[in-house]
């Protein structure tokens, strides 16, 4: 390259304002209007999508006791595992719409639009509309967001809620005041009301971004991170104290814990648990071991969740829901710091990118090394970060381009991102296989755009801003994009699922291998093979089991409502996606013995022997769970065994039913 090239290019005449403004107002109502149609296309296909969810929100419906807890059935036998915060959007939908698919999946959506207006907000007050812009539209795309935000976890509000602190943060860095500090707080405590520990991730990035920039004084910005610590606690404490205060005997189980406490849940199960693969509750006795019965299907190490390590959110399982743009966005990251190194310690692009890249670094090693319980659509916590660092960190660096080590960090980051989707785009080879072709090419004449000297004179600035754009988003976003556009055209169920095409990840749980002719998530596959949910359906037909729900048949139906009002719960089964579908089906109480996994000790078989001879449980309903192994000990097992021994058998299409008000 010549000396010349050092010179400022020549820029186009600034447009005017107005234009520049109704510009502008024209992408973003295209972006969100865009992301709404992507997000409810299809919605109502998913069915109940996570039935264990769903079932929740119905009972959330029709008790507000249920509602306040989080009770998977109306009669507050046990709650979920997880607080109730996103359960009440969806219950009060189902309040206002009634009971229906869309009416519990459109809560999510519109959290999803929310979710990209609210980050295109924060970017863009600090790094212009097209950065804004951007940001908005990485994160709309990303697979698993789609995914999220077409589904009933409670992660759609978790990033909802996180993004949110991160504008409220920035927001306080910007002028200082306590109040926003507080409004972080309060962001962050409605985080942990929604998944606990897991809105944790991005406190210390929170923390840090502050204490590096914020305005005042170094005392005061202690103090006031200290009363956005307070308005935290307060905003999540309400409901931790309450359920810890109220009589045990007048409110339902804590689902996921072993003794009936919230503290246990939030510290063991959902908290420390994940970290160290020591979960009471968990799927299997053990937590995270593998059962000897499965052992074989392990990729490194013997874990049901695949294996930890740097690599992990570019395994296979992982790679194709979120890897697209982190290697450019960790490098975007170091550009835009560096960018800012000589500002001043306040400047707000550079805490920007502080928080972001602190966010993403923090939330990406410990999804990485956890040994517990970890699903692939867990890193939808990424997404945001990964999109606000794109968006920023490319208009940053494209601004400074006049540098020439700026110029070969931008086509060095491209390269990057084009290898990254190559790689990814070619573990799913029967999926658009010529997709990572044309990648390639963009990225080949993306390269040649900004490197070579003999472009720039031929090309006017505006066309060659113009070509080098195009290039870099077809690089950075055509893979994100068929996984989107896939993900929304098939409809997923069940507990475990993931976004785009089969990769051959896993058993429904990533790291894995595929049992022969089953690929993850469940859901039909464009080649045709089931997954591993529907084999565990077609194993135990309609009854239900660990990952979906039960499907009853008319006539069971018929039987669970006759004369129901003389009954607390209609029917108990084991497992809650067990009794999932029952009470869907019904809209009335079925008990989910042994919550979630069918391991917590609720009811123990006396409090089960109690309700029986009360009157309070019409029929026992087999259980696929029960066929499923496990520890025979447990309380679930016990009651199952009681039940057989004690009561008639009755095959209902396939299901195993039995009459507790008629002993043997």
């Amino acid at each position: 390259m010549s000396a010349t090239m050092t010179a400022p290019l020549p820029v186009a005449a600034p447009e005017p304002r107005h234009r520049r403004r109704q510009w502008e107002r024209y992408a973003l109502a295209a972006l969100l209007i865009a992301t709404a149609v992507a997000y409810v296309w299809g919605l109502g296909a998913a069915g109940w999508a996570n039935s264990f969810y769903s079932a929740a929100a119905q009972a959330g419906s029709v008790s507000w006791k249920a509602f306040l807890f989080g009770s998977s059935d109306a009669a507050n036998s046990i709650t979920v595992d997880k607080p109730p915060a996103s359960l009440w959007l969806m219950a009060l939908s189902v309040r206002v719409f009634g009971l229906s698919s869309w009416s519990i999946l459109i809560p999510q959506a519109l959290l999803g639009v929310g979710s990209v207006a609210l980050l295109w907000a924060t970017v863009r007050r600090y790094f212009g509309a097209a950065a804004g812009l951007l940001s908005g539209l990485v994160l709309a795309l990303t697979p698993v967001a789609v995914l999220m935000f077409r589904f009933n976890n409670p992660d759609a509000l978790l990033v909802f809620l996180m993004i949110g602190a991160a504008w409220a943060m920035l927001r306080g860095v910007e002028d200082g005041r306590t109040r926003w500090l507080v409004v972080t707080g309060v962001f962050v405590g409605f985080g942990f009301l929604t998944k606990q520990l897991a809105v944790m991730l991005v406190v210390p990035p929170l923390a840090l971004t502050y204490l590096l920039a914020g305005p005042p004084k170094l005392g005061k910005r202690v103090l006031q991170l200290l009363a956005a610590g307070v308005a935290m606690a307060v905003s999540a404490g309400w409901w931790l104290l309450m359920v810890e205060l109220w009589p045990t005997s007048s409110r339902p189980w804590i689902g996921g814990s072993q003794h009936n406490s919230i503290l246990e849940l939030t510290i063991g199960y959902n908290g420390l648990g994940r970290l160290d693969g020591n979960e009471r509750g968990s799927v299997v006795p053990s937590g995270g071991e593998m059962p000897a019965a499965f052992a074989d299907f392990g990729n490194r190490g013997n874990s049901m969740w695949g294996s930890s390590g740097i690599t992990r959110m570019f395994d296979p399982a992982q790679g194709g829901q979120i890897a697209w743009l982190i290697p450019a966005a960790l490098v975007l990251m170091l550009v835009g710091i560096t960018l800012r190194g000589r500002a001043s310690r306040t400047d707000l692009r550079r805490a920007s990118f502080v928080l972001w890249g602190g966010w993403l670094l923090v939330t990406g090693l410990v999804f990485s090394f956890m040994a517990g319980i970890f699903h692939s659509y867990y890193t939808v916590a990424l997404a945001p970060a990964v999109a606000a660092l794109v968006g920023s960190g490319s208009v940053l660096a494209w601004q400074r381009r006049e540098q020439i080590w700026v110029r070969v960090v931008f086509a060095a980051t491209l390269v990057l991102t084009g290898v990254t989707s190559w790689i990814l785009l070619n573990r799913s080879p029967d999926f658009v296989p010529w997709l990572r072709w044309v990648v390639a090419g963009f990225t080949l004449v993306g390269v040649i755009l900004i490197a070579c000297e003999s472009f720039w004179s031929l090309w006017t600035p505006k066309r060659l801003t113009t070509a080098v754009v195009l290039a870099a988003l077809f690089v950075g976003l055509a893979g994100p994009t068929a996984y989107a556009a896939e993900t929304v055209g098939r409809a997923r169920q069940g507990a475990i699922v993931s976004a785009g095409p089969n990769v051959d990840s896993g058993f429904g749980f990533p790291g894995g291998r595929d049992l022969p002719g089953m690929p993850g998530d469940g859901a039909p596959r464009p080649n045709g093979r089931a997954g591993m949910p529907e084999m565990m359906e077609q194993m135990f037909g309609g009854a239900g089991n660990l990952l979906m729900g039960s499907k009853p048949s008319d006539r069971m139906i018929e039987l669970l409502e006759q004369n129901s009002g003389a009954y607390t719960w209609v029917a108990a089964t084991v497992g809650a996606n067990s009794a999932a579908g029952y009470q869907l089906a019904t809209e009335l109480p079925v008990m989910p013995i042994g919550g979630f996994n069918g391991t917590d000790p609720s009811p123990t078989l006396d409090q089960f022997k109690q309700y029986v001879s009360e009157g309070k449980v019409h029929y026992f309903i087999a259980s696929g769970m029960g066929r499923m192994g496990g520890d025979e000990a447990r309380g679930s097992s016990t009651i199952t065994r009681w039940v057989e021994a004690n009561f008639t058998v009755t095959d209902v299409d396939g299901v195993q039913l039995y009459d507790l008000t008629a002993p043997k």
